[in-house]
């Protein structure tokens, strides 16, 4: 059994979809970053960097638990725990992994940073936007490109490779991007959508209800580090 603590963005849904393409059996753990519970000792001791997703696989390596933390390491370690949804030959192997890192270092943070100056940071903040928003649809028409010749991001077949990037891309009205001249990039999103899997997992994410429409102004501040929590 595996344990997830969880909650709504778009790194969790990544591993609600990789448990249920998996057939994994697990136990939704609900963490509330918009009420601190990521900061308890509780969660610290789990992972000391007070974020989610993280899991604890209780059937870990040598049959005792283990934890995980970050998406991506997430995504691999199942992925290899199970034989599925990453490729054994090398060169996929890598294809897979190098598109992995890409949408962890650069594709969800630019993203966020997207999401974060746009529509919870105070008026004033032009260049932020542009900056970001800019950077965002470079990125989308990058998996555009990548998608004209190919059925899914990398080795030829559903990977994790998709399952990373899918939580972000879909989520394209959110972030004010327009897919409408991207025909690949909205051919993928429509079939990795349409997986049953997928459509399990965004039903369960649907479903959870957070403190983010009632949280505190304090609350905010402490969750993106601004005001009193601010360390610059």
């Amino acid at each position: 059994m595996i344990d997830l603590y969880a909650l709504t963005s778009p790194n969790v849904q990544k591993i609600f979809i990789v448990l249920e393409e998996l057939g994994l059996p697990y136990n939704t753990r609900l963490v509330d970053v918009w009420k601190g519970e990521h900061y308890t000792p509780e969660f610290t001791r789990l992972n000391p960097n007070q974020k989610i997703p993280a899991i604890v696989d209780h059937e870990g390596p040598g049959g005792k638990p283990y934890t995980v933390i970050e998406s991506g390491a997430i995504l691999m370690y199942l992925a290899e725990k199970t034989g599925r949804l990453m490729p054994t030959d090398t060169a996929q192997r890598y294809e897979v992994i190098q598109w992995l890192m890409l949408q962890m270092s650069t594709l969800g943070p630019m993203c966020g940073q997207n999401v974060h100056f746009s529509k919870f940071n105070p008026a004033g903040n032009e260049y932020s936007v542009s900056r970001y928003r800019t950077e965002v649809n470079r990125l989308f028409d990058l998996y555009d490109k990548r998608l004209a010749d190919r059925p899914y991001v990398a080795a030829g077949d559903y990977t994790i490779a998709d399952i990373a990037a899918f939580p972000w891309l879909r989520n394209y009205e959110f972030m004010g991007i327009s897919v409408a001249q991207r025909p690949h990039l909205t051919k993928w999103i429509e079939k990795i959508s349409a997986r049953p899997a997928v459509k399990r997992a965004m039903e369960i994410v649907a479903g959870i209800k957070s403190a983010r429409d009632t949280a505190t102004d304090d609350a905010k501040d402490r969750l993106w580090g601004r005001g009193k929590y601010a360390r610059a």
